[in-house]
């Protein structure tokens, strides 16, 4: 039996990054690489992940779901940070309905990432639930 070989890459790519400072840019920066046909018809989730600066290193579809709901599962989620030795991240989905206010599932996860990455000794920035129309931050609101 022939053990397989597992390979990390830091490969950068020197293009000039966007440092993000509050939620609006977050937000302004995100919605483009949502797709205009489906954010008000199937739940996704997304993360940016940052270095320290706060510049964003990258963006990482995490999952499509249905209607109500996606999967977000926060091995994946830590696994590609320290992938990529990003420093912070920022979990990001989408209400097809609209509604903005989040759901218990939405409030349960974000305890839980919050805790995972302070493990690591990541910082979860913020955790944002956004629409055509506009965004629901948890760091403004203060609950995160």
């Amino acid at each position: 039996m022939q053990l397989a070989e597992i390979k990390v890459s830091y490969i950068n790519q020197g293009t000039q990054r966007l440092k993000v400072l509050h939620s609006k840019a977050i937000y302004e920066a995100i919605l483009p690489l949502w797709s205009s046909e489906t954010i008000e018809y199937i739940e996704e989730s997304k993360i940016i992940l940052l270095n320290r600066a706060n510049e964003i290193l990258g963006v990482y579809e995490l999952s499509k779901g249905g209607i109500s709901g996606t999967v977000v599962d926060i091995r994946i989620i830590l696994g590609v940070a320290l992938k990529c030795n990003a420093s912070a991240i920022v979990l990001i989905h989408n209400h097809p309905s609209g509604n903005l206010q989040p759901s218990e599932p939405d409030n349960r996860i974000t305890r839980q990432l919050r805790k995972a990455c302070h493990l690591l000794d990541l910082v979860l920035l913020d955790h944002l639930i956004i629409s055509k129309e506009g965004y629901y931050s948890f760091a403004d609101s203060g609950t995160l």
